[in-house]
């Protein structure tokens, strides 16, 4: 997860998370994060241009698009880990020029983001220092987090003594015991197996109804993209634009055989599929 240096100007509880509002309280209607003309070159080549989409509070969203499409640099690029070249990137009204303190990031390889020496409970506990918390305060975040994701037998187990998806449940339990109001997930699942993976979904979606926050995702996986998403974001050409942007439309309850048995999932499939396939042959 990002190191963030502001604190956030919200109440919050010791023995639960919460998501924390704006400063600036979000009008009706206004999106949670603005993508406005983004560019992202690097010397003469071009890898994102002109990219434009609004994610609302509260959406699961994920990004598709064919390998080398630049999905991981537009996920840098809303974070605030890499400058666009032109455009910009809004966070609640705010120019993003920097990891805002309202945004997590959950990174594909849990292993390396995770510290080997330290506990389960103290890496979850690690970004919170920068809050100013007292003690007592970050360790009951940090329980209240790690207790969200199914984990609060292991506080105590170091990550070499988990299981991949044990892993990448810690460091989802990081990035919620931050209370950000949006996450940003990079290819998460992609290095576990596929039950594991399947569990780690149906995880996420459990906790983003609960907690009400937001969610970008980044996959490769079309399955994944459709079964968990409100919205999906196709990508492709080049320079890398928005080919679509499909709404799903599958409801709040999922369920990994139910819905995947569903007309309207086959047919969302083999859009986003086709889509993909097309940019890919182009």
């Amino acid at each position: 997860m990002a190191h963030h240096q502001k604190r956030l100007g919200t109440k919050t509880m010791t023995n639960s998370i919460v998501t924390p509002k704006s400063e600036n309280a979000q009008h009706a209607g206004e999106p949670l994060l603005s993508v406005k003309n983004l560019g992202r070159s690097f010397g003469y080549h071009t890898v994102l241009g002109n990219i434009n989409v609004e994610v609302q509070a509260g959406e699961f969203m994920c990004i598709v698009g064919p390998s080398g499409a630049g999905k991981t640099t537009l996920l840098q690029c809303l974070s605030g880990l890499l400058e666009p070249t032109s455009g910009t990137v809004s966070l609640n009204g705010k120019t993003v020029t920097e990891p805002p303190a309202e945004m997590a990031i959950v990174f594909q390889d849990y292993s390396r983001s995770l510290m080997p020496w330290l506990s389960i409970l103290d890496n979850v506990s690690l970004p919170l220092r920068s809050k100013g918390l007292a003690k007592a305060e970050i360790k009951a975040k940090a329980t209240a987090a790690l207790e969200e994701v199914g984990l609060a037998g292991h506080l105590h187990k170091f990550p070499w003594q988990l299981s991949g998806g044990m892993q990448q449940r810690v460091a989802i339990a990081r990035a919620l015991a931050y209370e950000p109001a949006i996450v940003l997930m990079d290819e998460p699942f992609a290095s576990v197996d596929a039950q594991t993976r399947a569990d780690l979904e149906d995880l996420t979606l459990k906790v983003k109804k609960h907690l009400g926050i937001t969610v970008l995702l980044v996959t490769h996986d079309i399955d994944e993209a459709v079964y968990l998403a409100d919205r999906v974001l196709v990508l492709g050409g080049k320079p890398t634009e928005v080919v679509d942007l499909i709404e799903t439309n599958l409801g709040d309850d999922r369920d990994q055989v139910g819905t995947k048995l569903l007309p309207r999932f086959a047919e969302l499939r083999a859009k986003v599929y086709q889509e993909i396939r097309t940019q890919t042959t182009a």
